[in-house]
């Protein structure tokens, strides 16, 4: 371990040094980063003497929390990793309405913090996933329906700058810089601090209704009918193939087997309402159904995704629409029959306040797509890797005719044409806040707008 000083003290890892291995493991584990130094900032003016270390080096910077989006990062030659998991403070200001979190905050922290108020963040469906990346990447909630995107929640952001300056970008300074970082990705400054709005929730209506998996196609496609009937904004359905691997950490009603699953979440107040749009499913004869009233640290662990790092592979997409031809195309590529092994593959429904663009608010004004899709396998052997890559990818081609002409950050694990996130005007937007913040491309994120 080296110590540099700068006029600011940073403790920077090397290759050989006791703790890199350690120090340069992603969430997922499939991601193999080499990069050529790694510092852990405790402070915004640590992670600012880490950018003047990289500078001094000819280096450029990633800036990493978790790492859950690492496998889209590309090689870290030539990189420093800066990684945030020490900035850790939360403060919540529940007469405003808001949260400060710092850059290795995860979800379930916010959420359980905020919950002592009545509040609740726009959380993601995965516990443990840092707050920043999934902001800053549009962030999906089971409350966006409701609300809309996490990445419009952003109130603030406390940034270190190319040059190593500490600024705030907010409603009235680095207005250009706050609005390209709602949805525009991590291109521009390593973020070290956010503030995100707060809603008023003490608890949903939400659970899951399990089927045997050879009812897949029945389900699915009684599922995928109610969700083309306008429900309301309040709910949020997910339906899901699940063929769950015999560990310990899955409860043992369902570990090691393999299930059609609809995740329901209610986020109004009448329940019976509720009720009345979940009939139709119900009338199926679920072997379980778990839907009821839950806190938001509950529905924080209703995605069951696991809590601590694992090896993955996965990716996403867009739909613009989910016809009968499409359900089937899913279920031929990975439903009974398939042959497939992957251990999740879920079609989300969007909508409601995600739909309903906000070209001055954000890089990432609303979703132009009406579901995601998500699909992951075990990764780890290479073997294993490469069928996971292979089962996404046959996923993903059989669902190519209903593709929505956009993507959402978060739901991307690999690379992508950035044109791909943002249309052209959008786009060209973001390149004039890159260059005005980051002229010499000093930053790079696991999704860049060019020069990787």
């Amino acid at each position: 371990m080296t110590v540099i000083d700068s006029g600011r003290r940073v403790r920077v890892l090397r290759p050989g040094d006791e703790a890199w291995d350690t120090a340069r493991l992603a969430w997922n584990l499939s991601a193999d980063q080499q990069p050529e130094a790694i510092v852990y900032a405790e402070s915004a003016a640590e992670a600012a003497a880490a950018v003047e270390v990289a500078r001094a080096e000819d280096l450029r910077v990633a800036v990493q929390g978790t790492g859950h989006g690492a496998t889209s990062m590309g090689s870290l030659e030539g990189t420093l990793l800066l990684r945030t998991d020490k900035l850790r403070s939360i403060t919540i200001d529940a007469q405003a309405g808001t949260a400060r979190v710092g850059a290795g905050v995860l979800w379930i922290e916010v959420v359980e913090a905020a919950a002592r108020y009545g509040l609740a963040p726009l959380a993601g469906s995965s516990p443990d996933v840092g707050v920043v990346g999934y902001t800053l990447g549009g962030g999906l909630s089971w409350l966006g329906r409701k609300h809309g995107l996490a990445a419009h929640a952003l109130v603030a952001a406390e940034v270190v700058t190319a040059d190593g300056d500490v600024i705030r970008a907010d409603e009235n300074q680095n207005t250009d810089l706050l609005w390209a970082l709602r949805g525009g990705g991590g291109n521009y400054a390593a973020v070290t601090e956010v503030e995100i709005r707060l809603f008023p929730h003490d608890e949903v209506y939400a659970g899951i209704l399990w089927f045997p998996f050879e009812r897949a196609a029945e389900v699915l496609h009684a599922w995928a009918e109610l969700t083309r009937n306008g429900l309301p904004d309040e709910l949020t359905t997910v339906g899901r193939l699940l063929q769950l691997p015999p560990l310990p950490d899955i409860p043992e009603p369902v570990r090691g087997k393999s299930f059609v699953i609809v995740e329901a979440i209610y986020s109004g107040r009448e329940t019976t309402e509720a009720d009345r749009l979940l009939e139709p499913l119900r009338a199926l004869g679920p072997v379980m159904d778990t839907v009821g009233p839950i806190s938001l640290p509950e529905l924080s662990r209703l995605h069951m995704d696991p809590e601590h790092p694992v090896p993955g592979v996965g990716d996403g997409a867009m739909l613009a629409e989910l016809p009968v031809e499409a359900v089937d195309a899913f279920l031929a590529a990975a439903g009974p029959g398939s042959g497939s092994r992957l251990l999740s593959v879920e079609l989300r429904q969007l909508g409601g306040a995600l739909g309903r663009p906000r070209p001055e608010h954000a890089a990432l004004p609303a979703v132009d797509a009406a579901y995601a899709m998500y699909a992951v396998g075990i990764g780890g052997a290479p073997e294993m890797a490469a069928a996971s890559e292979f089962a996404v990818g046959g996923v993903k081609a059989a669902l190519e005719p209903w593709l929505a002409s956009h993507m959402v950050p978060n739901f991307a694990e690999t690379r992508r044409d950035p044109r791909a996130f943002w249309p052209g005007e959008t786009y060209d937007r973001l390149v004039q806040v890159k260059e005005a913040y980051d002229p010499e491309n000093v930053f790079r994120s696991n999704h860049p707008l060019f020069g990787g």
